[in-house]
């Protein structure tokens, strides 16, 4: 009977077997009864388009490792028009009331609408928002205090002004209305439509003709004071 020894050494003789490469090939490569495996290219993938990737935009890819905090949106306040133009597409869909909290149930549910009035057709829809913010609810009729509650769902802080959906395709301009028409009616808020090359939006005012951004970054004007009083309204007559 063969001792542990003896099976063990012939193991290594096995193992180094498998290890060693085909002298006859040229190139060096292992032997045939073991073919190498085949290497893949690894394609570079934009997680804000609607092509499949690897990432998940209503869904943070760390997961939720602490509790978020309610907060406000970022809205910036030097004098910033970013995320407020069409960038990638032809037309897009722009918040124009307030800011507010979207859901990622909500998002997905106008990327849908979006999806299912196009169908059939050829475009490519992109993402301007992402939902990575994490919402903490506790149940009803629960005393104050005790923590912040447990995960609830992920939703994403949309300033005013900012892009939410783009499009681009051969799509006529009314089809593209109409999508983005039925996207605003199921997501809270007021939208609007809007074309690339239309001016950017700081705050809520449009940087267009008559209007430009060194201006509005300018500190206001203080008048002198006979002026502002007399554009306070007398509350006596004369």
């Amino acid at each position: 009977m063969r001792t542990a020894k003896a099976r063990f050494s012939t193991f290594c003789r096995f193992q180094r077997s498998l290890c060693t490469t085909n002298s006859s090939s040229p190139n060096g490569l292992l032997s045939p009864s073991i073919p190498p495996k085949p290497i893949t290219p690894r394609t570079t993938q934009r997680t804000f388009s609607s092509t499949p990737s690897l990432f998940d935009w209503l869904a943070p890819r760390r997961g939720h490792n602490q509790k978020n905090r309610k907060g406000r949106p970022r809205v910036r306040t030097g004098g910033s028009t970013k995320g407020t133009t069409v960038v990638w597409g032809d037309y897009g869909l722009r918040m124009r009331d307030h800011d507010r909290r979207i859901s990622a149930k909500q998002l997905q549910i106008g990327a849908d609408a979006i999806r299912k009035r196009l169908r059939g057709e050829r475009y490519r829809l992109y993402t301007r928002v992402c939902a990575n913010i994490g919402v903490y609810t506790s149940g009803n009729e629960v005393r104050m205090g005790k923590g912040k509650g447990s995960f609830d769902y992920w939703a994403a802080r949309v300033a005013v002004s900012r892009i939410l959906f783009e499009l681009k395709g051969d799509l006529h301009e009314q089809v593209v209305r109409d999508a983005f028409r039925l996207a605003g009616n199921k997501l809270p808020g007021l939208y609007e439509f809007v074309r690339k090359g239309d001016p950017p939006v700081m705050g809520i005012t449009k940087v267009e003709a008559g209007t430009t951004l060194e201006e509005m970054q300018r500190p206001r004007l203080k008048l002198p004071m006979d002026v502002t009083a007399g554009r306070i309204p007398a509350t006596t007559p004369p």
